[in-house]
């Protein structure tokens, strides 16, 4: 698939609001007006308590398949396609912008090969990929994020949780993405490999300019990404500034506890 001509940011999200139909009830507002922009190359923490709304707000601009979850208001551009009735475009958003849902270790496909499910995002776009050319990528994804070449034929369940959520980390960069929307990225994880997690983003960052939206509410994630934070509640957000001892509160929510280590 052709790169399209880079848009001005990765992600410009304009009085955004998403909602989720309740259960035979009226649909509730989960984001309520976020406007922020992360440029090329930039690093977005976004925090809050649960039900703040981070959640969604990967899930939509990630273009993830959510039921329930629609846009209501504003507008989001992700690599200058619209997360709002993107249409046709939505097979180029989801290839520039890469998705790690929460628990994704979890939710590996459990009838495919660890190397199965790392190459798929490339296999179930072109059947004809070299696949002498994938096994070495495949490989190559493997020794970065610090797991066994030995881990390759084998299935999902037969790995630890923190092995899975590396697989789910290299499937998610196996495009080399221009984009990473990631939620909670780094969990199950122990200090060793989170490092060599860690690094696969920031390497891309530096050598790609890829950007990356993380959700998360460890400080540590946001010192070790040298990230901006955005601070969500109640789906508004209320804090943004660069990690999480230089934040900008909105005057009715300056709770520091939101952020606390």
């Amino acid at each position: 698939m052709a790169r399209r001509r880079d848009a001005d940011v990765a992600i410009d999200c304009s009085d955004l609001s998403i909602a989720r139909a309740g259960r035979g009830g009226p649909s509730q507002r989960v984001v309520d007006g976020v406007s922020f922009r992360l440029p090329h190359g930039g690093m977005l923490a976004v925090m809050g308590p649960t039900g703040s709304g981070k959640s969604s707000l990967a899930a939509v601009l990630a273009g993830a398949d959510e039921p329930g979850l629609a846009v209501v208001g504003g507008q989001a551009l992700v690599e200058g396609i619209p997360v709002r009735r993107p249409g046709r475009a939505h097979r180029y958003l989801t290839y520039y912008a890469v998705y790690l849902p929460q628990s994704a270790g979890a939710r590996l496909p459990a009838r495919l090969t660890v190397a199965e499910v790392i190459g798929e995002p490339i296999t179930s776009r072109d059947r004809r990929v070299s696949q002498r050319g994938l096994a070495v990528r495949v490989a190559s994804l493997l020794d970065e994020l610090m797991l066994p070449l030995g881990a390759a034929p084998k299935y999902p369940y037969e790995l630890s949780a923190g092995m899975r959520q590396r697989v789910a980390l290299a499937r998610a960069l196996v495009l080399q993405p221009k984009v990473l929307i990631a939620d909670e990225p780094f969990a199950n994880m122990d200090v060793e490999v989170r490092k060599a997690a860690r690094e696969a983003v920031l390497r891309r960052r530096a050598e790609l300019n890829m950007a990356a939206l993380v959700v998360t509410n460890e400080t540590e994630v946001v010192g070790e990404l040298d990230a901006d934070v955005l601070v969500l509640r109640a789906g508004h957000a209320v804090a943004f500034g660069h990690g999480v001892r230089d934040l900008l509160w909105t005057p009715s929510e300056a709770d520091r506890r939101l952020v606390s280590p």
